[in-house]
């Protein structure tokens, strides 16, 4: 038995467990590493019957202030998690659908989204392992299956962003580079689904896994909400970390029963 002391937590660590559950929550999840664990390509991710249950019973519990907040677009978002509708937004924040079913989505850039699909789709054939997301109003480059070329995919990345200019940006990701246009973050996502029935007035608790969630943590925290990271040992703005993705279902499972239960288990790392 490991009798070491614990490592100390310093001041700018998250902590390990989190106040106990509150039904005024409202709730904003990332998709892929924090509900789901990530796949090796972005098909292949599995959403279980008993995740799609618990969101269910979340959306009811929480008077429906539960989000997704993903990289993906909105329709697939409803692909995965039929036959739920959750309010959503994707494109890490280009796209919003509110409760009430509005859509925000900016014009779409057609000539340079072309452009960045096409240069994409030929460094990827040409690297065995890489994989192009086309998510309409941007596309991203996947290499978790090929990782000695994300170098030279993050540089194309920048290159090309910088030839289209014009209020393009590059975003990165776990495995991942995406050109994107300059816009909405699921930082301020959160603030427009805050002004929003049925999350205003509620206090706003944003999970996600990445670098792409740090806009959905600082949202969180400027409201006085709370921001929780899922896994890793990276530098983050999250105020607390969460074990793994399992763990975060067990807690969500717990959470979907009622706020008077909600503190029960902390599987907190």
């Amino acid at each position: 038995m490991d009798k070491s002391p614990p490592r100390a937590r310093k001041p700018t660590d998250p902590a390990p467990i989190p106040p106990d559950a509150r039904a005024r929550w409202a709730l904003f999840l990332d998709v892929d590493g924090t509900l789901v664990d990530i796949a090796p390509e972005p098909d292949a991710v599995v959403v279980t019957p008993r995740l799609i249950a618990v969101l269910g019973r979340l959306h009811d519990a929480l008077g429906g202030a539960v989000a997704l907040v993903s990289g993906r677009t909105v329709a697939r978002l409803d692909a995965l998690f039929a036959p739920l509708r959750l309010p959503a937004a994707g494109n890490h924040g280009l796209e919003r659908r509110g409760a009430d079913g509005t859509v925000h989505r900016p014009p779409a850039r057609a000539a340079e989204i072309a452009r960045l699909r096409a240069a994409f789709a030929d460094f990827a054939a040409a690297r065995p392992g890489t994989i192009v997301e086309d998510k309409g109003l941007s596309i991203a480059l996947h290499f978790r299956l090929a990782p000695s070329c994300g170098d030279e995919a993050v540089a194309l990345a920048n290159r090309l962003a910088g030839e289209i200019g014009g209020g393009f940006r590059v975003q990165r990701g776990k495995m991942m580079v995406e050109v994107r246009p300059d816009g909405g973050t699921k930082g301020s996502v959160v603030d427009g689904f805050m002004t929003e029935p049925p999350f205003a007035g509620r206090v706003p608790v944003f999970v996600g896994d990445d670098v792409t969630d740090e806009d959905g943590f600082a949202a969180a925290n400027r409201r006085n909400g709370l921001s929780m990271r899922v896994g890793g040992d990276e530098p983050t703005g999250a105020r607390y970390r969460i074990a793994s993705v399992a763990a975060l279902l067990d807690w969500l499972e717990v959470l979907a029963g009622g706020a008077e239960n909600a503190g029960m288990r902390r599987p907190f790392c």
